[in-house]
Parts: C-alpha cells; structure tokens; sequence
C-alpha cells in the first residue's frame, strides 16, 4: 500500500507478527493516539511563543523571522533525517513538532493581525476535517483503494512540483500568476490542496492501521505521529492561505 504522505510508505512498517513478539513491544493505534497528542502538544507550545514574541514587538516581523526561518528549515532537516531513520524518531520528531511550531506561530500571528479571526477559524476547519476523515474512515464511507490511492498521490506530487517550481521562480524575482491571487483560480487552486490535503488522512489512517495489526515496533508510534502531523501541519496551512485569500475579496 502506498500513501500521498511522503513519511508513510509501503517499507514504513516491518513486517513484525504477533507470534513470539512481547505486545508491549509493539505499536497499537491507542499508542499512536498518545504520541500524537504529545506531538501536537509541543507544536503548540512553541508555537504560542513566537506568537507571544510578535505582539510583544507590536507586530514586527523581523522579531520572529529568524524564529520561522529555522523553525522552517530545521524542522525540514530533521523531517528527512525521521523519513530515513523511522528508529531515531522518539528523538527526531518531538524535535520536529518544537521547530514547526516555531513557524505555524510566527506566521499564525502574521496572519491574524491581517485578518482578525482567521487563525481560530483555521484550526476550526483543520480539527473538523480531520475527525470528519477519520469518521468517513472508520465508517468505511471512504476506502482507500488502489485507484483511490494513485489518485491522491498523482494529485498530492502535482501540487509539490507546483510549489517548487514557483519557489524557484521566486529566486528570479518571476511570479506564477493566477493560482496565489483571491481570483476564482486561485481560491479554486487552494480549495483543491485543502481538498487532497484532507484526503491524504484516509491514506495515513489506512497504512497505520495496517502497521498495528502487522506488529510494528513500538518506535513507530512516534513516527506514525509524525507522519500525521506533517499532514495536519499542511492542511492547517492551506486554510490559512484559503481563508486570507477569501478576506481579501472583502
């Protein structure tokens, strides 16, 4: 099985069986449940610190720039070094969710000064998506079939090619047009990475559960963690940038 979320791959979980392995040594789904938790716990605590530290400056953003620009890059470094070394990530991603943290506050509280209300409406709309995914999920309303995964990993490779290139581009001062407007085409272009965003939590849930009843090692409750927050992080961000461009038609 593969999923559009590039941390959870057919090779995340080893074949561990039940037989002759001791039960408190392997990964359970109420585990899975716990280190999230814990993880987005620590994304929020650091997070509400570059917020703090941006209104204590009256708004300034070079305050927390610095802040952002590590959280951002660091947070990416260790994300690769989690994807390569799934061991190492009891250590690797409570590291990771501290420095994301310190990028979704900074730009949270950017965003809000902006546009009053919409950082509480963000996370309203990210919680509620990804309970609606997990109920759609474990009705069985939604499956995750082999169609419907090649789908969502075209589309979710689609929209990463698209983000680079136009990341690129910026370089040479060359801006992608349409698709980062309040236009029809750019709402419509950020409703349909909120759209794959979303869909990509019917892949994790399927691939974690999967690595439950196989037997994984218990490290990989931190890494089936991780794995959900690289998502949550994402989908957060995209209603952040859905919703300013919807205020800004105002």
């Amino acid at each position: 099985m593969k999923s559009a979320n590039p941390v959870l791959t057919d090779n995340t979980f080893p074949g561990y069986g039940y037989i002759n392995v001791n039960q408190t040594d392997v990964m359970t789904m109420q585990g899975v449940v716990v280190k999230t938790a814990i993880l987005l716990l620590m994304t929020l605590l650091t997070a509400g610190w570059t917020w703090a530290q941006f209104y204590k400056s009256g708004g300034n953003t070079a305050s927390i720039t610095p802040w952002m620009m590590g959280g951002v890059f660091g947070g990416f470094i260790l994300a690769m070094v989690t994807v390569f070394k799934p061991a190492w990530s009891a250590m690797t991603a409570p590291a990771y969710a501290l420095l994301e943290g310190l990028f979704i506050g900074g730009l949270s509280a950017i965003m809000e000064l902006s546009f009053p209300g919409i950082v509480i409406q963000a996370t309203v709309l990210t919680f509620g998506t990804l309970f609606a995914m997990l109920a759609a999920y474990q009705s069985g309303l939604i499956r995750a079939t082999e169609n419907f995964k090649l789908g969502i990993v075209a589309a979710t490779g689609g929209i990463a090619l698209v983000y680079i290139v136009t990341m690129v581009l910026s370089f040479f001062s060359i801006q992608v047009p349409y698709i980062y407007g309040n236009g029809l085409v750019g709402i419509g272009f950020s409703l349909f990475v909120v759209i794959i965003a979303a869909l990509n939590f019917v892949l994790d849930f399927d691939l974690i559960e999967q690595g439950a009843k196989r037997g994984a090692p218990k490290y990989m409750e931190w890494y089936a963690g991780f794995a959900l927050m690289v998502t949550l992080i994402w989908l957060y961000i995209e209603f952040l940038r859905l919703l300013s461009k919807l205020r800004s038609r105002n």
